[in-house]
């Protein structure tokens, strides 16, 4: 292993990838019914959507700057570089954090190798980035490498396409105001989102999951790299239902045979709600010789 992998929750990548690829994960912070519980560890995202259902309206807060300051000081005293991988600055403090903390323990290991990325996405986005550079890792590629191509990969190469069941939780989150969130209820609209720059942005609204479902598919089809063995993931809010359905579809349409499809964690599930779908994926802007070459 040339450096090690840190990421945090909001990544949502499976517990069997995480120990696979020896990737750290740092957790966000989640408080409900007056209590503290660090996502993944003493909550898990199916406790969480169950107090949603059942009308409470549990919060969050981002990775303590003290958990940041622990790992990057157990990698340096040992001299293992860091790379930390993390949930979009614009949408969380946690990155900031992170920056803080490296150059803390810089200051105490003045040779420490410490790297701070802005993933720019969250959910399986961030999670498709932090499995690359711990694949990258395990075979030994150089550090400055796999930072090179992480660097560039956060760019503009991985699409986060998703709809949501309930507009309330957006609106709740200041993404939309109050009435146009009543009316889309009822009307039973499903906004198509996607993430650019870190930011969460409205693509279209749409009748119904069947049409949201397809204007997903649409989009993947314009937008990836069109390679039936690309990996696909799909994450979905408690929903696994849909999530199927979501793949049903990217395969007869798109021939896709490659999946990664997990739940929301905890951080996410709290804002999005549930019953919200996605596909995340490389698109067409990355060369496919490279990506088959590190796939």
């Amino acid at each position: 292993m040339s450096l090690q992998v840190i990421t945090d929750s909001a990544c949502d990548l499976p517990r069997h990838l995480l120990d696979e690829f020896n990737i750290q994960v740092l957790p966000f912070l989640i408080y409900l019914d007056g209590r503290e519980y660090a996502d993944g560890v003493d909550i898990t995202p199916e406790q969480i959507f169950a107090a949603i259902r059942a009308g409470k309206v549990p919060t969050t807060a981002q990775v303590p700057l003290e958990a940041f300051l622990k790992v990057f000081s157990e990698n340096a005293s040992e001299g293992i570089p860091s790379l930390y991988l993390g949930f979009s600055a614009k949408l969380s403090g946690a990155f900031s954090s992170a920056r803080l903390a490296a150059e803390e323990v810089k200051r105490a290991y003045p040779t420490a190798e410490i790297t701070v990325v802005d993933t720019q996405g969250g959910s399986l986005g961030q999670g498709l980035i932090v499995l690359e550079a711990a694949q990258m890792a395990q075979a030994g590629i150089p550090p400055q490498e796999i930072i090179s191509h992480v660097q560039k990969r956060v760019q503009d190469n991985v699409e986060h396409v998703f709809c949501v069941d309930d507009l309330q939780y957006l609106c709740r989150g200041g993404r939309l105001n109050p009435t146009s969130a009543f009316v889309g209820t009822l009307l039973n609209v499903k906004p198509i989102l996607h993430m650019k720059e870190g930011w969460i942005i409205p693509v279209q609204k749409v009748r119904g999951k069947r049409l949201a479902l397809r204007r997903i598919v649409d989009l993947v089809r314009e937008r990836s790299l069109g390679h039936p063995e690309q990996l696909m993931a799909i994450a979905h809010a408690d929903d696994p239902e849909t999530a199927e359905q979501l793949k049903d579809l990217l395969q007869d349409a798109l021939g896709y045979r490659r999946f990664l499809v997990a739940s929301l964690g905890g951080v996410l599930g709290c804002h999005i709600g549930v019953g919200g779908v996605g596909a995340l994926f490389v698109n067409s802007s990355y060369p496919i010789y490279d990506w088959e070459a590190l796939r």
